[in-house]
């Protein structure tokens, strides 16, 4: 094989073969990696002063590749959490090139140890019931926007959907006779079906009704009928949250994302005494352990928990019982 020509080689192959055929990855996979590679390869152009289709799989070493990852949070502000995306991405790469190339291995053994980054755990936002619903009342009803964005707003709030399992629902997607339930498939093509409240119920039928759309077009249509896109739903409820802090002022020092909204789903079942096992299912999570971060960010538990301790410098005081005609007294 030409060196000047291995990593267009090995990157296509990659993306053909590994993640497309072999994998099935899903388009957000091949996207996020894509854009990865993009980036280190318009990196390893400017350092290296060669056009990426001639770049040699040792031009992709390890220095190389940790200036990379400091450059991103340098010039594009990029968190450590992007940044271990990234890195996840090229180890990704550089594992399959350990089958096709293993003549490189010490390059590639020096790739695969750089670690993650240690990020901060910051509390998780989400949005307490009156927030929700000055955010469900901010839609203009009189308007196909507003019914269409309150309707979105209401199930993303309900079932916890992910921003791109909304995207891509379908009409087909949402039954709404005997157990009402929306279907989604979320990450690694795993398909889960959501329950709907009758409130949500309510208003699906009624924008169905309106939608009149064929079973296999978009649920959430964008203006000219095509599905919404995670842009532009962030760009509505940006748009809502705004008319919403006029009734809220506590929506004032928080950060609403269409995330934020799969949080407050989670949080609310938390806070009503759902088992975590439940949530991680209701979410779609790989791991139970993933709903851990709900317990940190709930004060409400929290305070549960304190309201059950003694407080500090009262002593203990021991059980007497009543004498026996208050006790007769107070068993009438």
């Amino acid at each position: 094989m030409s060196p000047q020509a291995d990593v267009a080689r090995l990157l296509e192959t990659f993306f053909l073969d590994r993640l497309l055929r072999q994998r099935r990855a899903s388009r957000h996979t091949i996207a996020s990696y894509r854009d990865t590679f993009r980036l280190l390869l318009r990196f390893a152009q400017q350092r290296l002063n060669k056009p990426p289709s001639n770049l040699s799989l040792p031009d992709l070493d390890a220095p190389l590749i940790g200036a990379f990852l400091e450059d991103l949070q340098k010039s594009r502000g990029n968190t450590a959490r992007s940044r271990n995306v990234r890195l996840a991405a090229i180890h990704s790469f550089f594992r399959y090139v350990a089958l096709e190339e293993p003549a490189r291995s010490a390059l590639i053994q020096r790739v695969l140890a750089m670690p993650n980054q240690r990020a901060d755990h910051k509390p998780i936002e989400f949005l307490t019931r009156a927030e929700l619903d000055a955010l469900l009342a901010a839609p203009d009803l009189s308007t196909w926007a507003g019914r269409r964005d309150r309707s979105l707003f209401l199930l993303m709030v309900q079932t916890g959907l992910r921003v791109s399992e909304v995207v891509a629902l379908r009409c087909q997607d949402v039954l709404l006779g005997t157990g009402a339930h929306v279907r989604c498939q979320g990450k690694g093509r795993k398909e889960r079906c959501t329950p709907l409240r009758r409130e949500a119920t309510a208003v699906l039928r009624e924008w169905l009704r309106e939608r009149r759309a064929e079973p296999a077009e978009p649920l959430f249509p964008a203006a000219r009928g095509g599905p919404l896109s995670r842009d532009g739903v962030g760009y509505l409820l940006a748009k809502h949250v705004t008319v919403a802090k006029r009734s809220c002022p506590s929506l004032q020092r928080k950060r609403v994302s269409p995330h934020v909204l799969r949080h407050s789903t989670a949080m609310d079942l938390l806070q009503h005494g759902v088992d975590r096992s439940v949530i991680a299912l209701w979410l779609g999570h790989e791991s139970m352990e993933t709903t851990q971060m709900y317990l940190h960010a709930s004060m409400e538990l929290k305070e549960r928990a304190l309201a059950r301790t003694a407080p500090l410098g009262i002593r203990a005081g021991r059980y007497r019982p009543d004498d026996r005609l208050l006790a007769f007294l107070g068993s009438l």
